[in-house]
């Protein structure tokens, strides 16, 4: 059988050919895109990454594919009706990484509380020690408002915990037990907002979750709140986010996601093509605002980028791939 890994990453290889001994594997370092798309030529099974395009167009560029396997928890990159109309089989890995993301989240969280990244710069820049524009704040005692509480929001309270921090969290489907255990309650959406001193996003991107985070929101946090968002960037209204920025209502954020941020790796295509007049740039333009603004760190998607997490998101990739291949086979 031939299998095809787009977005591949070199340190991870290993796993793939170790435990499909005896099929072709090809790995490609591009991410999966219609211009790509003929390199799944022959291949029954591709494995891909959440930065890869798996549209209703990508995957009729790929007709002999039955088998799709992201690498990633989240399946908002790939057709799911779509697939499934095509009796495509798609598998994810969910629950890898919970502890990468919720200490990145934490890594945000003290970094701008307390500076930490703009006083190097300072110190880079000028060479000199100045204190007087960095007096950040403690977590301790302060008000931490939870938006999502699966395993990986469910992992911030826990250290949160440890922080000393009040916490309250929002999520369509709270989990009282667990809440209890964790000495957290379960609040409404824009309670939360309007008691939060930093709030932290952890729910998938779906429908329901399309900016979630929107001007009514924002209009309902406290003044100068801080936001970190390590789950999906189109869960956030950019525009509504970059004025909330511009008054101080939001006075800083951590962000490792971004609206359309799978635009930011083609926009050199965007500017030579052609674009209708029903394509909305905004989240784009925004994107750029935000990454242009001193209060706001950007990282590149990065919070499950751990040792430890990539190995077992990709262990679970290729025990999803040798279960089709044993299924096929008739084992």
């Amino acid at each position: 059988m031939k299998i095809v890994r787009f977005s591949s990453f070199a340190d991870t290889e290993g796993l793939f050919t170790a435990a499909l001994t005896g099929h072709e594997v090809v790995f490609i370092q591009e991410p999966l895109s219609l211009q790509n798309a003929a390199l799944a030529a022959g291949a029954e099974a591709i494995a891909v990454f959440v930065d890869c395009d798996v549209s209703k167009a990508v995957i009729d560029a790929m007709p002999g594919v039955k088998l799709v396997v992201a690498e990633s928890t989240g399946t908002d990159h790939i057709d799911m009706t779509y697939a499934k109309e095509k009796g495509i089989k798609v598998a994810n890995v969910p629950g890898y990484g919970v502890s990468s993301v919720a200490e990145f989240t934490f890594g945000l969280m003290l970094n701008l509380s307390r500076h930490i990244n703009f006083a190097s710069q300072e110190v880079r820049e000028s060479g000199t020690f100045d204190v007087r524009a960095f007096q950040g704040f403690d977590l301790q005692g302060k008000t931490l408002g939870i938006v999502g509480t699966g395993r990986i929001g469910m992992h911030v309270a826990e250290i949160a915990r440890g922080f000393g921090m009040k916490i309250i969290a929002f999520d369509v489907h709270p989990d009282s037990a667990r809440a209890a255990e964790l000495g957290f309650t379960y609040v409404p959406l824009l309670d939360l907002a309007a008691q939060a001193d930093v709030i932290t996003l952890h729910v998938p991107y779906m429908k329901e979750t399309h900016h979630l985070i929107n001007a009514e929101v924002f209009a309902r946090m406290k003044q100068g709140v801080i936001l970190v968002n390590t789950a999906r960037g189109e869960v956030v209204d950019t525009v509504a986010f970059v004025d909330a920025l511009r008054s101080g209502k939001v006075a800083g954020a951590g962000l490792d996601v971004l609206e359309g941020e799978r635009e930011l790796h083609k926009e050199g295509a965007i500017i030579k093509m052609r674009v209708s007049p029903d394509h909305d740039l905004r989240p784009l333009v925004g994107d750029h605002m935000l990454m242009d603004m001193p209060n706001v760190i950007v990282t590149p998607h990065i919070a499950f980028h751990s040792k430890e997490a990539d190995t077992d998101r990709v262990s679970r990739a290729v025990g999803a791939i040798t279960e089709y291949v044993s299924g096929a086979k008739g084992v």
